[in-house]
């Protein structure tokens, strides 16, 4: 996904979770190194429904923690997992100074049965400047091997959001 995003001249934001940090420290370095945004989705990737505030705050300094340490970089943005905020963890999010974030173009690149095909017309259709693309990068919470199937799409998304003619951005550049 590296090696893609860099001959495509393109930043990206890569929301990252601390336990998958704390594994690979390195995988988080190169990220930052390669120009690219390193922003929060917790500790461990859980529903926040449930959560109190205290075990989220708790989770998101462990995993601010780890960012930091193996990037050099303090996370600015914070992604819940699932994409599900509460009231409580969405106040929290933000008194910690955390901008909050969702996407607007979802290509459901985490399932078993999506195609490089797929996931392209699903992350591209009825594009728009200033949408948010999620995409996933790794297999940890996903179907195996779907992060292939993502990064054979990439180059098709890539060239669509060009052809709209604007900056391809991180989640900060954009706001």
């Amino acid at each position: 996904m590296l090696e893609h995003l860099d001959r495509s001249g393109v930043v990206a934001t890569f929301f990252l979770v601390g336990e998958q940090v704390e594994r690979f420290p390195s995988v988080a370095a190169e990220i930052a190194a390669a120009g690219h945004e390193v922003a929060l989705h917790g500790y461990r990737h859980r529903l926040l429904l449930g959560r109190t505030s205290r075990a989220l705050d708790r989770d998101l300094d462990r995993a601010t923690a780890l960012i930091e340490d193996a990037t050099g970089r303090s996370p600015a943005c914070y992604r819940p997992p699932y994409g599900v905020f509460s009231l409580g963890a969405l106040g929290l999010v933000r008194r910690r100074g955390l901008e909050p974030v969702l996407w607007s173009r979802w290509a459901c690149d985490w399932r078993a049965r999506e195609t490089p095909q797929s996931i392209a017309r699903r992350a591209t259709a009825k594009l728009r400047a200033g949408d948010v693309v999620l995409l996933h990068d790794a297999d940890h919470y996903c179907a195996p091997g779907s992060w292939r199937r993502t990064v054979t799409a990439l180059l098709a998304i890539v060239e669509s959001a060009t052809a709209l003619g604007e900056p391809l951005v991180s989640v900060t550049q954009s706001t």
